[in-house]
């Protein structure tokens, strides 16, 4: 079955067949059955751009391949196949007292997405990103193979954060985090420019294990870079109140009705945006300690809206998000500068502080400062002015996550990631007939 496939930014539509095998032997038959335009995993399509994508070629669906096949409640250890996702776990898990050790924006991304990806989450700076907690995986190969992976492996490492082009991940085996409660203890505050919120992260993030800023991106002059500040870990059985400890674990995520299809480009103007931005901005407390939310409030809110990537309207919308080390705070400011005098009219621009990167060869974290910002696909001149500032985050050593990228240059790619040129090598000795591909790896080369 042919099915047209896009990032959930919704740019750039690609066809492919489809396949959704339900065991491994289906997945290597699949592999079997490739033509000469390869083929490629993919979970639940919430990477931004092409990654998951393959014109013309075969696309597996994993979601089938959904089982949880061991779970050790006593050293919090799960064993599940790829198709499975972080809201299903998060469902299974909380119950008995144990949490995923690192998630997204978003809990509908699948195991081996997460992989993939090897997603990073609020807590990088304390726990590293998703690929740390792995403990062991299963990889088919491109001759069939299947064959089993540990940390230290340089198929291991060249497959988390390899974007699905080493192997189809059939399962994977991670290390869970204990919890007393399924609700957060949350303190929130407001920044008054990016300098002041720059300063309140570095003089006090290690005090909290998730940590993330909403900044304004509208604003301009003296109130460049504003933002609201939330941080946070779960709350203990002793900050409920007696009714919450009745049902301490109890994980109900809401939902609203999903976004409504057809509606219009151009809806999110500088002037909607910035109207929406000063709204929560001042709506947020100025300084307030503890406030009890639940999981999907504090990790998720854009969840509680199925289908919101529709409010981009039919043209869509880019993801960017870069890193640049510590030290190079001025870059990070220049660009803010920047997006703000061009008028992007962003809601949803977050800035993290990153911890120390993984072995992953193609792994995206770095220790230093990331902001990701949506972007509608319809700005003016905004390829010019991204392109501009991929040439900033590489004079600065920094890199762009190849999960949101829809848009970069191969170039450009080769400079951010200094374990590249391993990563194809490998590639082409295991792989000399490029079985694993992708629109992403064909558009960058990789």
């Amino acid at each position: 079955m042919e099915g047209r496939l896009t990032g959930w930014g919704r740019t750039a539509p690609t066809t492919a067949r489809l396949c959704a095998p339900t065991t491994a032997a289906e997945a290597r038959d699949a592999l079997r059955a490739a033509g000469e335009r390869g083929t490629l995993a993919r979970g639940l399509g919430r990477s931004y751009g092409d990654a998951a994508q393959n014109a013309g070629g075969t696309v597996l669906d994993m979601t089938a391949l959904g089982r949880v096949l061991a779970l050790d409640l006593e050293q919090g250890l799960v064993t599940c196949e790829a198709g499975v996702s972080l809201d299903r776990l998060m469902r299974l898990l909380l119950p008995f007292g144990w949490f995923v050790p690192v998630t997204p924006g978003t809990r509908y991304v699948t195991v081996g997405g997460a992989v993939g990806a090897d997603i990073h989450g609020k807590n990088h700076h304390v726990s590293g990103s998703f690929g740390h907690h792995v403990t062991r995986m299963r990889l088919l190969t491109a001759g069939g193979e299947e064959v089993e992976l540990t940390p230290g492996e340089e198929l291991f490492d060249a497959t988390t954060g390899g974007m699905g082009l080493t192997g189809v991940i059939l399962d994977a085996t991670i290390r869970l985090l204990p919890v007393a409660t399924s609700l957060m203890s949350v303190d929130t505050e407001r920044a008054a420019d990016l300098d002041d919120l720059m300063q309140r992260l570095d003089a006090s993030d290690h005090r909290y294990r998730y940590s993330v800023a909403w900044i304004d991106l509208v604003a301009r002059g003296a109130a460049t870079g504003r933002a609201v500040l939330t941080r946070g870990d779960h709350a203990t059985l002793d900050a409920l109140t007696p009714r919450q400890r009745r049902d301490p674990l109890a994980f109900r995520p809401r939902s609203l009705p999903p976004a409504p299809r057809g509606i219009p480009g151009g809806l999110l103007r500088t002037s909607t945006v910035g109207a929406f931005n000063e709204l929560w901005f001042r709506r947020a407390p100025r300084a307030r300690r503890g406030q009890l939310q639940g999981i999907g409030a504090f990790f998720h809110p854009l969840d509680g809206v199925p289908e919101w990537n529709r409010v981009y309207g039919p043209g869509g919308f880019l993801q960017y998000q870069f890193v640049v080390p510590y030290g190079q705070e001025a870059v990070l400011r220049s660009i803010v500068e920047q997006l703000s005098r061009h008028g992007c009219p962003s809601f949803l621009a977050v800035l993290k502080r990153f911890g120390e990167g993984g072995p992953g060869w193609l792994s995206f974290p770095m220790p230093g400062w990331t902001l990701a910002l949506d972007l509608p696909a319809s700005v003016p001149g905004l390829g010019p002015l991204l392109d501009r500032l991929d040439e900033q985050v590489l004079a600065a050593g920094g890199r762009i996550y190849l999960a949101k990228d829809s848009r970069m240059r191969p170039r450009t790619l080769a400079a951010m990631y200094p374990r590249l040129a391993d990563f194809r090598a490998l590639r082409e000795r295991l792989d000399p007939r490029g079985v694993f591909t992708s629109d992403l790896a064909r558009r960058l080369a990789l």
